[in-house]
């Protein structure tokens, strides 16, 4: 299934009566991707960390008003953290003279569905490379994720180089196995765009 297929899937598993809703698994589930989502926009981790905090706040005191499923629930984060992110936007460019410097235009916002299909690829990747053993996650992460080289890693984790190397290949074949063909690409994509 393409990632855009399962984002927009239709509400036929997800639904969950209110008492099943706890903001904990909410929070685990969906904070990482929500940050990353801000991210795009407002080019400062800390203050989209913030951002998401307050979005699963505000989430919490209106939940009543929010169908309890996870799509609704899904749906109404993403909103409340891009309109936070907007607001940050727009409050950044009037401290800076934008509006005075651009006769008051908009500030131009990234594509919306972008940055979602950006926050979930980013998601199942990051949940694939958790899902492998230790030795090949903790080489993985070093190696694709950190930019050491392999003899750094070797060094740090006081092991060959020729092993590294081999932890890294089967680490590979592993994503490969739990990724679909467009995530494990993608996956490359973003390697690129870390070491370039």
């Amino acid at each position: 299934m393409s990632i855009i297929k399962e984002i927009f899937t239709p509400f036929n598993n997800l639904v969950e009566l209110p008492d099943k809703v706890d903001l904990d698994s909410l929070f685990k589930e969906f904070y990482d991707r929500l940050v990353y989502f801000s991210v795009q926009f407002v080019k400062d981790k800390d203050q989209a960390q913030d951002l998401v905090q307050d979005s699963f706040i505000k989430y919490w005191n209106q939940r009543e008003m929010v169908t309890p499923n996870k799509i609704a629930i899904k749906n109404f984060l993403y909103s409340t953290v891009r309109n936070a992110s907007l607001n940050v936007i727009r409050h950044e460019k009037v401290k800076e003279g934008y509006v005075q410097q651009q006769g008051g235009a908009e500030p131009e916002e990234p594509p919306v569905i972008d940055a979602i299909i950006a926050a979930e690829v980013i998601s199942k990747i990051h949940a694939a490379v958790q899902s492998l053993p230790e030795s090949h996650r903790q080489i993985s992460v070093m190696g694709y994720f950190d930019g050491k080289k392999n003899n750094e890693i070797a060094d740090e984790l006081n092991m060959s180089v020729n092993t590294v190397k081999k932890q890294k290949q089967k680490a590979l074949q592993l994503l490969r196995m739990k990724l679909e063909p467009e995530m494990f690409v993608l996956f490359f994509i973003l390697l690129v765009d870390v070491f370039s």
